[in-house]
């Protein structure tokens, strides 16, 4: 049986996206530390939304082609963020993942403050380590 916890394998050093920071300058947060996607904050750490590579790459071409539209991260967040806890479990998570639903998640607290961030990698790499500990291999 594989057991652990979120925090266990989410990632503390990620993006941390303002709403009043430029898409371009969201954008390069988001390469910086290689994500697809990052929750949005205020000053006290608070999620707010999340933006993801995608609609950065969308507002990017805009003014890179056309010249158009110098956007905030405000105007393009999600504001219906899907968020675990310390509490949940990363095997549902998992099976979460492999449907319709996000492969990024922000973990929060009880007040909604981003503690870190579990992708699809994260968990992978989690029962990767797990399996490998009880000699078994795929």
């Amino acid at each position: 049986m594989i057991s652990t916890s979120i925090a266990r394998c989410m990632s503390k050093d990620f993006a941390r996206i303002h709403p009043d920071m430029p898409v371009v300058a969201a954008s390069a947060k988001l390469m910086k530390y290689a994500m697809l996607g990052g929750p949005v904050v205020d000053g006290e750490g608070q999620l707010l939304g999340w933006i993801s590579e995608q609609e950065c790459l969308q507002v990017s071409i805009q003014v890179a082609y056309h010249n158009q539209r110098v956007a905030t991260v405000r105007d393009i967040m999600r504001n219906d963020v899907l968020c675990v806890t310390l509490d949940d479990d990363p095997l549902e998570l998992a099976q979460q993942m492999l449907g319709d639903k996000p492969k990024s998640y922000p973990v929060v607290d009880a007040r909604r403050k981003v503690l870190g961030v579990i992708t699809r990698r994260h968990v992978l790499n989690l029962l990767i380590e797990q399996l490998a500990s009880f000699g078994k291999t795929a």
